[in-house]
Formats: structure tokens, sequence, C-alpha cells
């Protein structure tokens, strides 16, 4: 269970790492590519926090992600310098990629076209009888 505390925390550092990422991308040449920071989670003593992160076209978010995960520890200190009037400490911070808007579109694709599961049962895995 969260508590306020964490989650205010959370929307702080997920508002500024959305716009820290965003001009990364953009001056990394990346115009094109959407970031954003879908979630923010901290642990009860602060000390960390969990990015996810939703990249826009997906093919190449996992090249994105290492470059992120890389630059880890300039992330930190622009976040740190954005927040020191918010934050005495800013949390070590994790990033990972949320690929759920991915899955709502493979889902969405699915039923719109020819591999629609309902009209082809043959699609799906066999259940074994046991």
């Amino acid at each position: 269970m969260e508590t306020n505390r964490q989650k205010k925390i959370g929307g702080v550092i997920q508002r500024d790492l959305a716009e820290i990422l965003q001009r990364a991308a953009k001056e990394g040449g990346m115009s094109g590519t959407l970031i954003s920071v879908t979630k923010v989670n901290v642990t009860s003593d602060l000390s960390q926090a969990k990015v996810y992160v939703s990249i826009f076209p997906h093919n190449n978010s996992e090249e994105l992600i290492k470059g992120i995960r890389s630059n880890q520890p300039l992330i930190k200190h622009e976040l740190s310098q954005r927040t020191k009037n918010q934050l005495r400490r800013v949390p070590e911070l994790e990033f990972f990629i949320d690929d759920s808007l991915e899955y709502i579109d493979r889902i969405d694709q699915s039923l719109k076209g020819s591999d629609n599961p309902i009209e082809n049962p043959n699609l799906l895995d066999k259940r074994k009888k046991s």
C-alpha cells in the first residue's frame, strides 16, 4: 500500500522525468519518438523509484531503454536540479519498459484483422484434456 507521501514524490518524479526524457530524445535526433513516463513506484523508505516508460513507436524501445539506463546518473542529476526545492534526496532510478499500450494494440489488431480468435478458433492453443 502506497502512502500519500510516496504518491506525491512519485508524481513529482514522473512529471519532471517525462520532460527530461522527451527533451533528451529530441536533442538526440529522435524527434519522431514519443517517450512518456506511465508510472513511478517509490519504495517506502523513499530510496528507490521504479520508473515505467512507454516508448512509441515500439520498434526501437529496447535500444532506447538501454540508452536511458546507461545515462541514469545524468538523468538523476538533472532530476535533482529540477526538484531541489521539493525533494531532499532523489531516489535511485530503475527504468523499465511499460508495454501495456503495445499489448492493447496487439489485442486490437487481432480483433480487427484476420487472426481474430473469436471467428477462427484454430488460432487458440488447444487445451489438453486431463
